[in-house]
């Protein structure tokens, strides 16, 4: 059933719960996001590295605004769920940029956005933020709008003093209109249940191989889980594994695991 831009945002604001997480296996095309609706997936992300590989460019504040929000409109346009984007940046290298980034990103009918601090200085990344939170009330849209800092993914600072430089930093992000907050690089029970504790808003983490499980997350109060660009390196090994392999051995093994091209086509 479709449903407005203003109920997905809504929807995706409601899915934030601590203790029972949104789940969100990132994705980069449509018909990764048609695979990942289909497995019960209540909202869809895309994951910046995803996107960029996709388009040919390497990921860290390297793709162009048009098409990282062209990229975004062609896999809102292929689900009939609420979709939040990965922006890095915001594209821009002013305030008033990220504000014209969100609302570009508004018209490709997306209800969410992760937007990095870039470890800019925390006043100048929270202005990037509030530019971001006018831009969306100016729409009419209640954006869900994930304020991200890297501090533990970069290992920056004094360890001993990362954890409160972080919280420092979401605290000034939410503040400044941000929703949620995305703490990449941490996996350890103790830092996570820690920050769930010290952070007012729903937390962010990405989970990877080794990282604690879903269940474990919710009951560290962790309330929504990405998988960043997991889902791309996956399918990325399954090619290279398949091209290796025909051009070595001759033989065709690894392309049995392969979807159904049926299923695949029937995706649209």
């Amino acid at each position: 059933m479709t449903t407005t831009q203003y109920d997905k945002a809504r929807l995706l604001h409601d899915l934030h719960r601590p203790g029972t997480p949104l789940v969100l296996a990132n994705v980069w095309d449509a018909a990764s996001a048609r695979l990942v609706a289909e497995a019960g997936a209540p909202a869809i992300a895309t994951a910046s590295a995803s996107v960029s590989w996709t388009l040919g460019v390497p990921d860290g504040d390297r793709l162009d605004r048009a098409r990282a929000l062209a990229q975004t409109a062609l896999i809102a346009g292929a689900v009939d769920l609420p979709v939040t984007a990965d922006l890095e940046s915001g594209f821009a290298a002013t305030a008033l940029g990220v504000g014209e980034t969100v609302t570009e990103l508004l018209a490709t009918g997306a209800v969410g956005m992760n937007l990095e601090d870039g470890l800019r200085p925390v006043a100048e990344a929270a202005e990037r933020v509030a530019a971001a939170r006018a831009a969306a009330d100016a729409a009419g849209v209640p954006l869900f709008l994930n304020a991200r800092t890297d501090l533990f993914l970069r290992g920056l600072g004094d360890p001993a003093g990362r954890f409160d430089a972080a919280v420092a930093r979401a605290h000034a992000f939410l503040d400044a209109g941000a929703d949620g907050i995305f703490i990449p690089g941490v996996d350890d029970a103790e830092t996570i249940a820690a920050l769930a504790a010290a952070i007012p808003a729903p937390l962010n983490v990405m989970a990877a191989p080794g990282a604690p499980t879903v269940a474990e997350l919710a009951k560290l109060g962790v309330a929504r889980i990405s998988l960043g660009p997991g889902l791309a390196k996956a399918a990325y090994a399954a090619v290279d594994r398949a091209a290796r392999e025909v051009y070595t051995t001759g033989t065709y093994d690894a392309l049995a695991d392969g979807l159904d091209y049926g299923r695949l086509n029937g995706l649209f």
